[in-house]
């Protein structure tokens, strides 16, 4: 559970700012089924044609009957929340996804615009009904007609005796999505940066914004496919979250894209994942609510377990503000949130969370993506080993389910599994061997060329598993194993681990050592800075048989981030220098047995702000 002590400083980011709100609507001013963006425009904006980008298939005749319009002539349609004042203003877009056409998405947002625009940002939610529904392979269009409604803000911003002249601020602008939105604002993140459309050069693109930072909200992944490619992001801050029982994208695949941001400018970016739990796909959206796939939805998905739509609109408030505040107005404020979720016992809803963190200093020594070789890290030079371990590989991390909208089920990312379990095998079952230990060993000089100090962080991304090996075998001849069953390896021929799922598990902890050039070492414990948890059980549908056929796994596989600052190990040993790091070690020495994924060992230097609060 979140913790009830409070670290941070109030008031909370989901409190009401001092600006006088102020709504209005611009668009064709001739729509045929929206009164409010027909009737109430304030601004009229241009047609744009989406044809190349977007295919109604068999559905246009119906479809065009219906709007009045064609992909050729797609209306430019938003609703704006605004604060009365000169400016000028960061400007925030946000996309819904896919829903019934006819059940119009785009007012969903109103309690984002609300809460932002008193706390001076112009927010704007963007009318894309019209490629709602029934067709598919449409969110390269979702993208490119949020930057087509960037160019209708760069004309309003510039235009004389228009009511937002010189009242936005276009130096300071973020994208959020949700659902097919949350891919959407990849693409258009990417496309912002382009010359030409990827699958049709024909079509030329001219942009170039400065967009900063990107909010996902429940995304689907890989939906649309550039050059049959996945959209990598570079240099921009990120921020994905999602719901364990969410019943239409039904496994985290924004993890897939937050995997894909990279940062080579250097600078103060940075990327968080944040996973709540009991949250589902609709209620980010106050007209979706509780109907993850429409109103028959109420017939089969088990909704007794969710928090209540306000707790998770308020968690959306919170982590949207904060990650805005900080990226787009340079407040630091609420930095810690992103780091540890503890920090905010008092404001978040009373459920778990787990959190995700990557920093553009992030310097890696083991992200195991690099090759097939398990002795070998991410740098050169770099060495891992393992001592007395049941268990050591690298492999795959997978998603709980498939969604419809990918065929895949990996999260297309590399971690390490190890399993340890120090009691030996026999009668006296107390009986313990040396702690197992992973080891990462640095080549001579890195640490001194990479400047690490007490201002560095260790990084590493960790999850225990449902699963333990059995005790090890006690070291005996060879002729003695095999005569009481174990192999001349030692290992015990029924297998070496455990997965009893619906057994008391203990919890799992364990030490982290950093060892120096002279010999000087210091271990801190894990556990200490944020929680190790075992995936977290997750029911969605009403009928089990249903969950069973659907769902591989009842849990999906999230790692927390962990950063255990360098000057904690040097207060621990005065002795220790940080510039001369030669390994990093996990020495499981507290839980005498368990399993845990890791990924992404290495040093960060994160800014004083995401240290300004802390809990452990």
């Amino acid at each position: 559970m979140v913790l009830s002590r409070q670290a941070l400083d109030g008031p909370s980011p989901a409190e009401a700012g001092s600006h006088t709100v102020g709504t209005l609507y611009y668009g064709s001013g001739t729509d045929r089924n929206r009164p409010e963006y027909r009737d109430s425009v304030a601004l009229v904006t241009d047609s744009v044609d989406a044809s190349v980008l977007v295919d109604l298939g068999r559905s246009a005749g119906e479809r065009n009957d219906y709007w009045g319009f064609t992909p050729k002539g797609f209306p430019l349609n938003g609703r704006v929340w605004y604060p009365e004042g000169e400016g000028p203003f960061p400007l925030v877009l946000v996309v819904h996804g896919n829903h019934d056409m006819r059940d119009f998405s785009d007012p969903g947002y109103d309690y984002l615009g609300e809460l932002l625009a008193s706390r001076g940002f112009i927010l704007v939610s963007l009318d894309m009904n019209f490629i709602n529904g029934g067709i598919r392979g449409e969110n390269d269009g979702r993208g490119w007609l949020m930057l087509k409604h960037l160019q209708v803000w760069e004309r309003f911003n510039g235009e004389e005796g228009n009511p937002f002249h010189g009242r936005v601020d276009m130096s300071r602008i973020a994208i959020m999505g949700h659902s097919r939105g949350g891919e959407a604002v990849g693409h258009a993140a990417a496309f912002n940066r382009l010359s030409r459309y990827p699958d049709d050069a024909s079509l030329e693109f001219d942009f170039g914004f400065d967009i900063r930072s990107v909010v996902a909200i429940a995304p689907v992944d890989g939906q649309y496919l550039p050059t049959g490619r996945k959209v990598p992001l570079e240099n921009v801050n990120y921020l994905v979250f999602h719901g364990s029982h969410d019943g239409d994208v039904t496994s985290f695949h924004g993890l897939r894209q937050w995997d894909r941001v990279s940062f080579t400018a250097g600078g103060d970016y940075f990327k968080s994942a944040v996973y709540m739990y009991r949250a589902n796909h609709g209620q980010w959206n106050s007209v979706w609510n509780s109907f993850d796939n429409g109103p028959r939805s109420a017939r089969i998905l088990d909704l007794r377990y969710l928090v209540t739509p306000e707790e998770q609109r308020r968690f959306a408030e919170i982590y949207v503000t904060a990650f805005l505040e900080a990226t787009l107005k340079g407040d630091d404020r609420w930095l810690p949130l992103f780091r540890d979720h503890r920090v905010a016992g008092d404001w978040l809803p009373k459920t778990m969370y787990v959190t995700r963190l990557e920093h553009a200093s992030f310097r890696p020594l083991a992200t195991f993506e690099e090759d097939i070789d398990v002795t070998t890290g991410s740098h050169p030079g770099v060495v891992l080993r393992g001592d007395s371990l049941a268990e050591w590989a690298e492999e795959e991390l997978t998603l709980r389910s498939r969604n419809r909208a990918n065929t895949s089920a990996s999260q297309e990312n590399q971690a390490l599994r190890l399993a340890w379990n120090n009691r030996i095998a026999g009668p006296d079952t107390t009986r313990t061997g040396p702690p197992a230990v992973f080891e990462v060993a640095l080549p001579q000089g890195l640490a001194r060329s990479w400047g690490l100090d007490g201002e560095h962080s260790l990084s590493l991304s960790l999850t225990a598993t449902e699963t333990s090996p059995r005790p090890r075998s006690d070291p005996t001849p060879r002729d003695t194993a095999e005569a009481d069953g174990r192999d001349a390896s030692g290992s015990d021929r029924q297998g070496r681990r455990s997965s009893d799922r619906d057994a008391p598990k203990p919890p799992v902890d364990l030490s982290v050592e950093v060892v120096d050039a002279t010999g000087a070492s210091a271990r801190l414990i894990l556990g200490d800075y944020g929680p190790i948890r075992r995936p977290l059980e997750i029911t969605i549908w009403r009928r089990t048989d249903q969950e069973r056929e659907v769902f591989a796994d009842r849990s999906e596989l999230v790692l927390q981030t962990f950063d255990l600052p360098l000057r904690d190990f040097v207060e621990a040993n005065r002795e220790l220098d940080p510039g001369s790091i030669s390994a990093v070690r996990l020495v499981f020495d507290v839980a005498v047995s368990g399993e845990v994924l890791v990924d992404n060992i290495g040093f960060s230097r994160l800014g004083g702000g995401f240290w300004s609060a802390r809990v452990n």
